[in-house]
Parts: structure tokens; sequence; C-alpha cells
């Protein structure tokens, strides 16, 4: 890889490794502008199974860097039907009490993009490819921030270590270290809100989920929908297998909200999801016996007052960690990556000071649409769990469905990031400063 002229004098620190660290890392670095990633970790990795990319957050990827996209479309997996590839999800009515349920499709919903499905890990490690080793600095768990005398950022780590930087990025995920340091271990908005949503996933073999429920919903993205529940399935690993993930209503608090994850197994959900259609029941139990259960945690509850404070600043889960409804938590981090770095790029942005004005310009642009896709995905969950106004009515469903998916995949990436750029440039002055 060709290195990057550099173009500022000023130095960011990433804090994670993660999926939002990486794409902001390379949107930065290919802009030439120094950064040293610090990941708590020995090495990158990531949780959790299949995600999805809108087609704002494609944009907002080829706006990063062009080797972020073509990393995403080296390991996304799409809508096996060529009928199916501008489909992102079939919707059906799994449950009717008392009834055996004849599953059709009552409504789709498409984008231009369809459904494209990555494993979080083969895309991280797609990104991993590309940021300089260099670059990153591995067993670095932050413990605080401080200022130094000079006006730099000075982190201080689990190991007695300190480093510094012109302005520190926060990708720390949903239990951010920085946002407990910018606003205090009491602020409410420090500790993450349980959705009361759980949900088991699953990995089952393509081959057999086939022959078990018919090649339409096996080999092409279905969200089951029924009473406290909604199951979800879409082919990953380039069509060689069904991810499944099975939602349900807890009917209590998470108790160890350090863990994410309990022990279950496949019974809890086959029980939880009793009385369901067919499929269903063959998709559940289909799943490994051993079935960890995972709890939905957000930033819902208590959404973080600002982004940015002074030359620090919060990006993706650690500024806005949303449930997983929408399917718009990690195109939201490459959006906010795509911002910030067009931000940092100006020939506005030269001092500190500069750094502090760019900061503020992101949170400006991204605050309200941070906080509303939280709150939109926690509605979500419950409308699919006909917990919402709309009830099991699917016409309704589907509308309001609709307009709120139009919100996230029918953004103006490209424009919103030039206007910010424009009102910081007004700002600061186009030339920057001497």
């Amino acid at each position: 890889m060709t290195v990057p002229s550099k173009t500022k004098d000023f130095e960011i620190a990433i804090v994670g490794g993660g999926i939002a660290g990486l794409v902001l890392a390379l949107a930065l670095h290919n802009r030439g502008i120094p950064i040293t990633v610090y990941e708590r970790s020995a090495k990158f990795g990531e949780i959790g199974a299949g995600v999805s990319f809108t087609p704002n957050a494609v944009k907002a990827m080829k706006i990063c860097y062009e080797g972020v996209y073509e990393g995403f479309e080296r390991v996304c997996t799409r809508n096996m039907w060529s009928s199916k590839l501008q489909t992102y999800f079939d919707y059906v009515s799994s449950y009717e009490e008392g009834k055996v349920v004849d599953e059709t499709i009552a409504f789709s919903t498409t984008t231009s993009l369809g459904q494209n499905a990555v494993h979080r890990a083969h895309f991280l490690d797609e990104m991993v490819k590309l940021v300089p080793p260099e670059k990153c600095i591995f067993n670095k768990h932050l413990i605080n921030i401080t200022q130094a005398p000079n006006g730099r950022q000075v982190m201080h780590f689990g190991d007695g270590t300190t480093a510094e930087a012109d302005a520190i990025v926060g990708c720390d995920g949903i239990k951010s270290r920085v946002r407990a340091t910018m606003y205090g271990a009491d602020h409410p908005c420090v500790t993450p809100s349980f959705t009361n949503k759980i949900a088991y996933r699953g990995l089952v073999p393509m081959e057999k989920a086939t022959e078990a429920i018919g090649a339409e919903f096996a080999q092409n993205a279905v969200m089951h929908l029924g009473k406290n529940g909604h199951i979800l399935t879409f082919p990953v690993a380039h069509g060689k297998t069904m991810n499944i993930v099975a939602f349900h209503e807890s009917d209590g608090n998470w108790e160890d909200t350090e863990r994410l994850t309990k022990p279950g197994r496949r019974e809890d959900a086959l029980r939880d999801f009793a009385g369901w259609s067919d499929n269903v029941t063959k998709l559940l139990s289909m799943c490994e016996e051993e079935l960890p259960i995972w709890a939905i945690f957000d930033t819902g509850a208590n959404p973080v007052p600002s982004f940015v404070k002074g030359n620090v600043a919060l990006m993706g889960d650690a500024a806005h960690a949303t449930s997983p409804h929408h399917g718009a938590g990690a195109g939201f981090c490459v959006e906010d990556a795509a911002y910030l770095a067009c931000l940092l790029q100006s020939p506005a942005v030269q001092t500190s000071e500069d750094l502090a004005a760019a900061f503020q310009a992101y949170n400006d642009a991204r605050l309200d649409r941070g906080h509303w896709v939280v709150q939109s995905s926690r509605y979500l969950g419950k409308m699919y769990d006909w917990m919402s106004v709309e009830g099991n009515d699917m016409d309704k469903i589907a509308t309001e469905l609709r307009k709120r998916n139009a919100i996230i995949y029918d953004f103006d990436v490209e424009g919103g990031i030039a206007q910010s750029v424009a009102e910081l440039e007004a700002k600061l002055g186009k030339s920057g400063k001497k």
C-alpha cells in the first residue's frame, strides 16, 4: 500500500479497534491524518454474527476509503434468488393463537442493494489487512483521560503507561471507557440500558435449512413476526449457511450487566416460541443444543447528551449504541466515520482549537440522527413483536416500517457532509490558520 503524504500536524488517537475504530482509522490515515489505534485486547476481534449494511452505509464506506467498500464486497452475502436481489426482507406472520399457521409473504421491503449480510469478524479481518500494523497498539485498557499543560490529551492505561494525542475519538463500544471519562462514572449515560429483549443466535447449514423449510424462505432474508417475539433469517458465508436470530420479550431484568450473554439451550428457544409456525419450530430445532442467550442493551434510556467534549469525541456504539432491529447500527458507525474524516480533512482545520470546532460540527450533524435510530429501533422491536399500536396488522406494520426505513436508506450522506464542512469552513476560514 502506498503511504499517504502527511497533511496535518495534529495526531488523532482512536480508542477501540472494532469496526467503527478501524473504519475511522482507514478514513483518516488515507487522508494523510496521523492516527494511532489503542485496543484493549491482545488482537483485533468482533463478537456477534451477521450484520447488514444499507445503501446509506455503503455510500459512506466509499467516502471513508474505497478499500473499506472493496473489503465489504469480498465478504458480503446477498439473497440467493436473482428475483430477490433488491429485497431487504420478506415479512411473514408466523403466529396465530390456537391455530396452525400457513406462512405466506405479507409484504417485502426493498433497497437498491437488497440484503447484503457480512459476518462481523470477517468484515473486521478485511479492515485489519488495510491498517498499517505500526499504527496499532494492543493491550491498552483506558482508565482515564487528562489534559497536559500544553493542551494535548493524555490517556492513562491500566498497565501504568500513558500516551498523548491532540484529540481522542472513543470507538470503544457500548461500555465505552471514553464516555465514562467524559461524563464521570456516575452519569446515567455511562450505563447501558436493557431493552427487555433477548436473542438466540444460531447457524444452520443452508442445505439442511432448504430441505426443512423450502428454498424461498431458506435462501433469502425473511422476518417471521409474532406475539412477543420475532425471528429473522438470512444467508451468510456466500450462501453456505443460514444465520438465525430469534428475539423474544424478556419476562424480567438482566441481572449481570457486566456480561451480555448467558448460557442457554435450544429447548429454551423452543419453549419461548411454542405455538408458532412449523417453519419456526423447524428452524429452532436445527440450531445447536447449546444456544447462548444474548441480552439486547442500548443507550436509549439515558442518551448521551453530547458526542463531544473539547477535543474528545465519541463515535459508533460509544455514542449511540442501538438495538439491532433496524439493522443500522454498524452502518451508522460508518456514517459517523465519513463525517468525521471529511471534517478533519478540511484545510480550515489546522490547530488544536480547530479540532474542537471540527468535533463540534460533527456533533451538530450526528447527535439527533444517532439518538433517533436508537429510539426508532426500540420501537421496531416492539412493533415486530406485536406490542405497538399497529398490533398484528401487517399492513399497518408495513406502512410504519417503510416510513422509518426511508429516514435511514434515503439519507443524503454526501450532501450532509458537504453542508457540515461548508459550515465549519465558514466558521474557521477556508484557508485555515497559519
